[in-house]
């Protein structure tokens, strides 16, 4: 009898192998079950609905949570007046002691929070979430340079964010570029669209040789933001919902942003003045004006709307009294024209 030992050994490899991989499966599978059994927390109350609370009703619960921080903290006035462009490191808040009456004891040279000529109240009359929102900004220098920025534009900022136990969650210590706005719907929280652009970025600056940059009368502050501005319910990382937050921050440089090229800066395509640009959908396709290239749909590019030729396609107006770039029935272009 002739022997195929090849083909023996061949068959015997693929039965070990399919041995392998059904041992493989088998620890997959109890892998799986492992997880499942060690995510199914026998303390689990089960299925919560989980009820967000009114936004008008909190916001009257951060604000006083707010004003009793002002009026319990102390910051180290006399030293932040005394020297110019300092940074968020040297801003110093601390928690006053508290006298045998109940009032709080401030260090010489220190100002309570709440009696600060540099402390700002601001009673935003743009909604927010339907909702009137009553924030706080320690204006320590208004800064000396141009362009303001807006909500939709980019800022070069170093800033520390804390809770009001003093706990920080976040810092930037080399000025980093951060979008206001993004394409895809996102940017900073809501309450520095606010803030950041009542500042204005550095005056000059100039490059140290290393590598470094420093810059002269910018914008410096804090601000003191309810939840409903910053992360409201929402889990963030170690912020608890419902948290008020408090950023101090050094505004360097802003960086005027038209996210869709279209010619109009992304802030003028805020067309309902409400400080955001995410319901603004002239066309109804699903793409707001800030990032649509045609934002009436008529299949002629916003930029070429411009039909004067003066790179600003809002002041092309129709017979219908509407801007070109936002009637669809307007459809001549300044190609047309050349």
């Amino acid at each position: 009898m002739h022997l195929n030992l090849k083909g023996y050994f061949r068959e015997v490899f693929w039965y070990l192998e399919t041995v392998q991989m059904k041992i493989k499966n088998l620890f997959s599978i109890l892998f799986c079950m492992v997880l499942i059994i060690a995510c199914n927390d026998d303390d689990d109350p089960g299925d919560v609905d989980f009820v967000e609370r009114d936004r008008g009703e909190q916001q009257i619960v951060d604000n006083d949570s707010l004003l009793e921080y002002l009026n319990t903290h102390y910051y180290n006035s006399d030293f932040l007046a005394s020297e110019p462009n300092l940074g968020t490191n040297d801003i110093v808040i601390t928690q006053a002691e508290l006298d045998g009456n109940g009032n709080p004891i401030v260090p010489e040279g220190h100002t309570l929070l709440i009696e600060s000529e540099d402390l700002e109240t601001i009673v935003d009359p743009n909604l927010f979430e339907d909702t009137e929102y009553t924030y706080y900004i320690l204006n320590l220098n208004q800064g000396g340079g141009e362009p303001q920025p807006s909500f939709t534009d980019e800022v070069r900022i170093v800033y520390e964010g804390f809770e009001q136990d003093g706990e920080v969650f976040d810092f930037v210590i080399t000025p980093e570029d951060l979008p206001m706005v993004t394409a895809g719907g996102g940017g900073v929280i809501e309450g520095w669209r606010r803030v950041i652009p009542r500042f204005r970025p550095a005056q000059n600056f100039v490059g140290n040789g290393d590598g470094t940059t420093s810059y002269n009368n910018y914008g410096f502050g804090v601000m003191f933001l309810p939840s409903g501005l910053c992360y409201y319910s929402r889990q963030q990382g170690a912020i608890a919902p419902y948290s008020n937050l408090i950023f101090k921050f050094e505004l360097y440089q802003a960086n005027t942003i038209d996210h869709d090229n279209d010619l109009i800066e992304s802030d003028r395509e805020d067309l309902d003045n409400n400080l955001s640009v995410f319901d603004d959908d002239t066309d109804e396709d699903g793409l707001p004006n800030y990032i649509d290239v045609d934002d009436d749909g008529d299949g002629v590019l916003t930029r070429n709307e411009d039909i004067d030729g003066d790179g600003d396609p809002t002041n092309d107006i129709g017979v219908n009294g509407i801007p070109k770039y936002l009637d669809p029935e307007e459809t001549e272009s300044n190609e047309d024209n050349e």
